[in-house]
């Protein structure tokens, strides 16, 4: 693997939202992840987060499983694993036993809630995590209840982006002669972290609890969607007074209020407002949909999106001056490299039928 992170190996214990993230992000950056699958795990056929990995499929549940995994950490730089608080360790595969054996293991841990706390064992989504920040009460239209907002801040953002920046800042510390260690990432405790500013600005007393009442939340008149002649919609993000000049210019507008950008956005269709802010400092953008954002020629410049395996998906970011990284591999079968791995840490091929044949290995 070529990238900043070449020579660095990582156990990854299978699941679904942030770790897989992070182990991607890992992955995309040059260390090599082996991802441990557990049979029947449930799963998105060739899942982008699943990409660059080599795959082994094991019954945990089986003292041999276990044993196997053990060895792999013995090798390995970094663990990750999201499940619940305590599911590792009846497993014996929690830190205490995995440091003990290999002292300068990062062993990274996402939950919703963190390993400790009065929820910590508590079943939760994204939307329930996001809920305890307080930033979710501020998404959404003035009047209903708060907009859901996919899985994006709490399982991606503040899980899955807080692990990998984390595994690399403790990889760096043992690498500068400290010792491993456990990181704790709750997608509660990052999510907040995303909120930062907001609460910066609330305590300034420049951000209201209330929706649509702020500058970044649908409250200014130029920060906002608007629909346009054709059903689609346009965004609109002039903050300073240049660039708000420019916006009120370019739509013809002398009083800057919704209902009069509202109006002016209606009179063309999403594309024909494009070409006409092109080239001006408005802040304008076209609202695109999934199937659109791959084909938009700044997108395309950049490489943004990939086909890997057949699936359209985002590229790895960000980019280097100096360090190039390998393409993305399209998401291996669960556990097709099972054997090859067994053989590097050992076992002969008669072991890794006996395996088999017990379900050990799948």
């Amino acid at each position: 693997m070529a990238g900043p992170l070449a020579g660095l190996k990582i156990v990854e214990m299978a699941g679904l939202g942030p770790g897989p993230f992070a182990a991607m992000m890992l992955a995309d950056h040059g260390a090599q992840v082996i991802r441990v699958e557990r049979p029947g795990n449930l799963a998105v056929p060739n899942d982008p987060l699943t990409r660059s990995r080599r795959s082994i499929a094991l019954d945990l549940r089986t003292e041999e499983g276990a044993a196997i995994v053990r060895q792999l950490v013995k090798r390995a730089d970094g663990l990750i694993e999201g499940y619940r608080p305590g599911v590792m360790e009846r497993l014996d595969l929690g830190p205490d036993t995995l440091l003990s054996e290999n002292a300068k293991l990062v062993y990274g841990r996402v939950t919703g809630w963190g390993q400790a706390g009065p929820l910590a064992t508590d079943a939760g989504h994204d939307i329930n995590y996001l809920a305890l920040t307080g930033l979710l009460s501020g998404l959404g239209p003035k009047a209903g209840p708060p907009l859901a907002p996919s899985n994006y801040l709490a399982d991606f953002a503040g899980g899955g982006m807080m692990l990998a920046f984390a595994m690399v800042s403790a990889l760096l510390a043992v690498q500068r002669g400290g010792e491993g260690q456990v990181i704790d990432a709750a997608m509660t405790d990052g999510a907040a972290l995303i909120g930062a500013l907001t609460y910066g600005m609330r305590a300034a007393g420049m951000w209201s609890d209330e929706r649509e009442a702020n500058l970044l939340d649908g409250g200014d008149p130029f920060y906002g969607c608007y629909k346009c002649a054709d059903g689609k919609y346009l965004a609109l993000g002039a903050i300073e007074p240049q660039f708000r000049d420019a916006l009120a210019e370019g739509l013809g507008v002398t009083e800057v209020t919704k209902i009069a950008v509202a109006k002016a956005v209606a009179r063309k269709t999403r594309d024909q407002w494009v070409s006409h802010f092109a080239g001006k400092d408005a802040c304008v953008a076209p609202v695109l949909s999934l199937s659109e954002a791959p084909a938009h020629l700044h997108n395309r410049a950049r490489g943004t999106f990939l086909n890997v395996g057949g699936v359209l998906q985002p590229g790895p970011a960000p980019r280097y001056s100096r360090t190039e990284c390998d393409p993305p591999e399209a998401p291996r079968r669960e556990g097709a490299d099972g054997d090859s791995i067994l053989a590097e840490l050992g076992y002969g091929a008669a072991e890794i039928a006996g395996l088999r044949s017990r379900g050990v290995i799948v």
